[in-house]
């Protein structure tokens, strides 16, 4: 293989710097000449990875079955297509056919880790969890990491006895994790066997006092079969045992919240905020709560707005949803538009949160933005039908009659038999064209409208 195509097998991801046995098989392949590469091959082949590239995945897949029968009786160069093919494959749904590529390619090389974990992820988006054990077990070989995704595997499964033993195994090897140990709670959930859970718990904290994750564990089977009181006791015995614990107040705001005692409530909440071992996450779901209960302690609100920007992030528009979400509950809509204008500037692929902000810029009048953000939405969810709707709703406002039509005729075509929002688009077409003046399509969309309305009355009766 000339440098030239190895370059850019390597710009392109299809080649990485080869692990252990494939390094010793094969050297350095940056340097060393792999064979020869016909210009009809690198043709076809660049071309299916320029088409990948911009989602053409069908026209990825004819350039390499191209590229295939150039490399003629080049083996290396036809096990790197039936990689590009199955990625394809694999992004069009066709699981079957991508995973015969695969095979293919560890046919010539079946050490191949890049292969294996594309076929992993293959097996996880499919739910083919049975055939997938095997293949983690392979990897876990070259990548111990991969145990812990056998045990969720053999969650998955149900195999509820091997995932616990693997997950104590891994604790005894590794220490505790809050991911292992939401697994186990999980297992524990499913298999209705929180009794014996609390009482391996129990066991363990009479062996170990000081061991904080144990005490949280059985917090939360406590909270989780109901028994707050003995939830709370315990959270009251570890921050005996750890006074300057951090994480005890993820549990403890919640019972000082039950409790209506807003001093220890706000403390703990400012305690898990000013905590840099507790994640995000967890920060939000607490601010999620003291949010719920401004309506109960409206004190709260001004306590909510301190820890606000500790939580915001750069790439996650769920905080800015939820926070324009509560503004709005409370008539707030100048505040909850710019957190919601925020969250798209930070997530613009958030559909919820750009339906949301399009939404209340067409409530508060604000119709030249809401039909600009319309726009880009459909550039990103162009079978999403409400946001063609809102750009006819905007522009027939704007008096943008043509804009209006276009968008609407245009946005029919995605409906999926939604009767009532169906009769919406109706509706705006026959706004748009009164605006025009075209009283004759003004009857037909009316009429149409009607028709609509009649058959979603018959489908609710």
């Amino acid at each position: 293989m000339n440098t030239r195509i190895i370059f850019f097998l390597f710009l392109f991801g299809i080649l990485q710097f080869p692990n252990s046995t494939y390094a010793q098989k094969l050297g350095d392949p940056v340097t060393e000449d792999l064979g020869n590469v016909t210009d009809e091959f690198q043709e076809y082949f660049f071309e299916a990875l320029k088409q990948k590239g911009i989602e053409n995945y069908e026209l990825a897949i004819e350039a390499l079955r191209k590229a295939e029968k150039a490399a003629g009786e080049n083996e290396e160069n036809k096990a790197v297509v039936y990689f590009e093919m199955g990625k394809n494959l694999s992004k069009l749904k066709r699981y079957e056919d991508a995973e015969i590529n695969y095979n293919k390619v560890l046919a010539w090389d079946h050490e191949r880790i890049e292969v294996m974990e594309a076929m992993y992820d293959l097996y996880y988006e499919s739910r083919n969890y049975d055939a997938a054990i095997p293949l983690v077990k392979k990897l876990i070989k070259q990548d111990s990491d991969y145990k812990e995704d056998l045990a969720n595997l053999y969650n998955r499964t149900k195999q509820y006895d091997k995932a616990l033993e693997l997950l104590d195994e891994l604790d005894e090897e590794w220490g505790e994790s809050n991911y292992r140990n939401a697994l186990r709670n999980q297992i524990y959930r499913v298999t209705g066997n929180t009794s014996e859970a609390i009482n391996k718990l129990e066991e363990k904290i009479d062996k170990n006092p000081k061991s904080e994750q144990e005490y949280l564990n059985l917090i939360f089977l406590y909270s989780d079969e109901g028994n707050s009181k003995k939830a709370f006791e315990t959270a009251k015995v570890l921050l005996k045992q750890k006074p300057n614990s951090k994480l005890v107040h993820l549990a403890l705001y919640k019972y000082f919240l039950e409790e209506d005692n807003i001093n220890d409530a706000v403390n703990s909440m400012n305690i898990v905020f000013s905590s840099e071992e507790i994640e995000k996450e967890s920060k939000i779901k607490v601010l999620e709560d003291f949010l719920i209960s401004t309506k109960k302690n409206p004190s709260f609100k001004l306590e909510i707005k301190s820890v606000i920007p500790s939580v915001l992030s750069d790439d996650d528009g769920h905080i800015y949803m939820l926070l324009g979400d509560y503004y709005i509950s409370e008539g707030n809509k100048e505040e909850a538009l710019q957190y919601y204008l925020n969250g798209i500037e930070k997530d613009p692929d958030n559909y919820g949160l750009l339906k949301n902000t399009i939404l209340l810029q067409i409530e508060v009048e604000q119709y030249q933005q809401a039909s600009d953000l319309s726009i880009q939405g459909i550039e990103i969810f162009p079978a999403q039908s409400l946001l063609y709707l809102t750009n006819g709703v905007a522009n027939n406002h704007l008096n943008n009659a043509d804009i209006a039509i276009e968008t609407l005729e245009e946005g029919l075509d995605y409906l999926f038999d939604n009767l009532k929002m169906e009769y919406d688009f109706y509706q705006q077409l026959s706004i748009a064209y009164q605006l025009k003046g075209n009283n004759k399509k003004v009857k037909i969309y009316n009429k149409k409208a009607s028709e609509v309305s009649i058959s979603n009355q018959k489908t609710d009766n």
